[in-house]
């Protein structure tokens, strides 16, 4: 635990940044390189572009090094403002140690440079760091002003000032000196357990919410030989699974027989002493409880009843699996697998830790904190605020973000009215409430809420977005332009103000932007498609194709980006091939009617009318008022057998809200002769 976060140095230093330091990651077609220069550590990240040369490059300094490298090393930049960014690629200590991908990285459509590193995260793989008083609370952007470098004595000892000093002093007695401090060993049994548990208890890596901070505890508060349960409640699902995943030591080991009949005497403790770093004989501890005359055919109880396996939240980690049982399961434990993100757990958010006498206000938050149960759990918290009156602001945050995810907007709004009560300059329920506001369509509500709060480059995004649905382009852009000089790395900021460009016929100014939006996050899907776009509207297929291509690598059922590639290939004649983008769409979403009406372009195109005519009515089905689709449908029966069978759709059409669409409808009327 000592090692567990460090600065990188030559003499910690176990993995090859010279030779075997490259590693390509097929999902997000990027390649990662460890670097050593001058006694500073990056991690370099690049792609091999269109033209066959490495672009999208960027070097990020590795500031700190999360791990003691017995399972895995993560690495850690701290950015101008004391976030700290955990950075995609990993080292991994099986077979030898290799190069892959951190947990959540391993997929297409992963964060690139942006996952900020939590308290959350902070809290059980390092010391207490010191941080802001304004970031102490709930929400807060995870800021560090001073960082330790691995877990210190005071994480099971508690505070050690007054015992230091007790010592030092020579007057005071060996009792006082001993009592200033905490030894676990003299605690009772429950907050023994609960010294390890703090850290190595965890019910699942999914979301469910696996235990919540308690909001009137800071994020560094807990103190060993307190009740853990008077600093965070743990939850489970109704019914357990048998996913093994790699913080669940204690989870496990609590449902074996051997710890449930022990009554309190097989701890954490028992097996590994904190103190030492070499391996314990753990058959002699087994043999504490079974004796000789007992299945003893191997000296090895450990690999049979305790085997290692691989988790199944962080794949390329192999762990001791804590649940001992009877037999060992069958299978290859460790056998390589696919990272696969699990499904949301949705039904009812069982109490774990403490198993009784938690308050039901957090029995209800437990509900709907990650949308397990929001059904059932927002009456429950309303019930229970309505009840007991709560005066922190999180409790009417959740409740409102609750509803906001429920689709009761307007429900959720005098909800956030009561947060913003308790915490007027809380710039969390601010944003959550422009959102909600911007749901409901009062877009000059949410911009004046977020102009009340401190300038963020989130914030500008968000602010920029508003002032676009109300037509303000120039506002909009101003907002997206203090945003990236704020937060260089603000990739949204970049492609939002790109689109907007292109939209206004700025094509160099937009093809800059969405260059480097594409260059911060390469995998970013919304900057290839609207980069694609650009390119296909200046002529430029080849290169148009390459990143409609990568969109769909990075996010496979992403209509919009097949939609664009479908209309880039027509430009070009190749209606074949639009024709299976637009069918890729259908498959997503039988119901569009613009796919319907695209595709009956594309079959009208390559001369199959009655097709064509079945899609269009398709379209019209789905959408009477689809003036587009009436347009192209009554132009083509226009041209069939019976032309006065287009003269329904055309009237429809010449009533569009659309100039173009009136006009092109109008011209066929009176050309059947049949004025509009």
């Amino acid at each position: 635990m000592a090692r567990s976060f460090f600065r990188p140095k030559p003499e910690n230093t176990v993995e090859d940044y010279k030779k075997n330091n490259t590693y390509y990651h097929r999902a997000s077609d990027i390649y990662y390189s460890m670097i050593e220069r001058d006694g500073r550590y990056f991690q370099r990240q690049y792609q091999i572009g269109f033209d066959g040369k490495q672009t999208n490059i960027s070097e990020t300094e590795i500031d700190f090094i999360l791990g003691s490298g017995n399972h895995v090393r993560a690495y850690l930049h701290r950015t101008p403002n004391n976030t700290l960014i955990l950075l995609p690629l990993a080292w991994y200590a099986e077979n030898g140690g290799h190069w892959g991908m951190n947990p959540g990285y391993d997929r297409p459509d992963h964060q690139s440079l942006r996952r900020t590193v939590t308290y959350d995260c902070m809290f059980c793989h390092n010391s207490y760091p010191e941080i802001p008083a304004a970031s102490n609370a709930p929400r807060s952007t995870p800021v560090y002003s001073q960082i330790p470098e691995g877990i210190d004595c005071q994480r099971c000892h508690g505070n050690g000032q007054k015992h230091v000093a007790l010592a030092r002093g020579g007057s005071a007695g060996t009792d006082d000196i001993r009592h200033a401090i905490v030894n676990p060993s003299r605690l009772p049994v429950d907050r023994q357990m609960e010294v390890c548990m703090q850290c190595h208890l965890e019910t699942t890596s999914s979301p469910l919410p696996a235990s919540i901070v308690r909001y009137e505890r800071g994020p560094f508060s807990y103190q060993p030989g307190e009740p853990l349960a008077g600093f965070m409640v743990h939850f489970d699902q109704e019914a357990r699974t048998d996913r093994f995943e790699i913080t669940s030591s204690v989870y496990r080991l609590r449902q074996a027989k051997c710890f449930q009949k022990s009554a309190g005497a097989l701890r954490c403790t028992t097996c590994h002493n904190p103190h030492e770093q070499t391996a314990r004989n753990y058959d002699s501890v087994c043999r504490q409880c079974h004796n000789e005359g007992e299945h003893m055919a191997s000296n090895d109880c450990v690999s049979c009843h305790m085997p290692k396996r691989r988790t199944d939240d962080v794949v390329h980690a192999v762990m001791t699996d804590h649940y001992i049982q009877r037999r060992r399961p069958g299978g290859d434990l460790i056998a390589a697998r696919p990272e696969i993100e699990a499904a949301p757990y949705r039904g009812e958010v069982s109490l774990y830790y403490p198993s009784a006498g938690v308050h039901e206000l957090y029995l209800a938050l437990a509900q709907v904190v990650q949308s397990a149960n929001l059904t059932a759990g927002i009456p429950r918290l309303q019930a229970a605020i309505n009840k007991y009156k709560p005066a922190g602001a999180e409790y009417y945050r959740q409740l409102a973000d609750a509803l906001c995810y429920a689709g009761r907007w307007a429900e959720a709004l005098p909800v956030y009215d009561e947060a913003l009560l308790r915490e007027p300059e809380s710039t969390a329920t601010i944003e959550a409430m422009a959102r909600c506001l911007t749901a409901l369509r009062q877009y000059p509500r949410a911009e004046a809420a977020l102009k009340k709060s401190p300038e963020t480059a989130a914030k500008l995004v968000q602010l920029g977005l508003i002032e676009l649905q109300q037509g303000r382009s120039a506002d909009a852009i101003a907002a997206f332009e203090r945003a990236m000089k704020l937060e260089p790395e603000m990739v949204e900021a970049y492609n939002t103000a790109g689109a907007v460009w292109l939209e206004t016929g700025d094509s160099a100014r937009a093809e800059t932007a969405l260059r480097e939006a594409i260059r911060i996050q390469p995998n970013y899907a919304q900057a290839h498609n609207n980069l694609g776009n650009l390119l296909s509207e200046s002529g430029r297929f080849d290169e148009a194709r390459y990143h409609f291509e990568s969109a769909l690598r990075y996010k496979d059922n992403y209509t919009g980006a097949h939609y664009n590639y479908a209309l880039a290939l027509s430009r070009v004649h190749r209606y074949d091939e639009a024709q299976v983008q637009v069918e890729a769409i259908l498959r997503i979403d039988n119901r569009s009617a613009e796919a319907h009406e695209f595709l009956g372009n594309l079959l009208r195109a390559k001369g199959q009318i009655d097709k064509a005519v079945e899609h269009y009515r398709e379209a019209i089905r789905i959408d009477p008022e689809f003036g587009q689709a009436n347009l192209d449908l009554g132009a083509t029966l226009a041209n069939s057998a019976d032309p006065s069978s287009a003269l329904p759709y055309l009237r429809k059409a010449a009533q569009s809200s659309d100039a173009t669409t009136r006009t092109e409808a109008q011209k066929l009327l009176e050309k059947l002769g049949k004025a509009p």
